[in-house]
């Protein structure tokens, strides 16, 4: 029994060429039109959306900013 090392830069076995169909980083950000403002809550209010960010790996503001999204989308129809 040979044993060899396979060369890196060649092909192992039947190889099939895709086609690169991700796009670029900056299109997998979604741009939204978004207005900064200046709100008040309560502590537990923020501690709520503080704990599930966490848990979920998310951020707590944009959590709170889709919950007022998918109020305005339901408000809307």
């Amino acid at each position: 029994m040979k044993n060899t090392t396979p060369d890196p830069a060649e092909p192992i076995g039947n190889v099939t060429i895709v086609e690169d169909f991700l796009p670029p980083p900056e299109q997998l950000i979604p741009k939204k039109n978004t207005v900064l403002v200046t709100m008040e809550f309560t502590k537990e209010s923020i501690e709520f959306f503080q704990q599930e960010a966490k848990l979920n790996n998310a951020s707590y503001q944009t959590m709170i900013r889709n919950l007022v999204d998918a109020y305005v989308r339901q408000q809307q129809h």
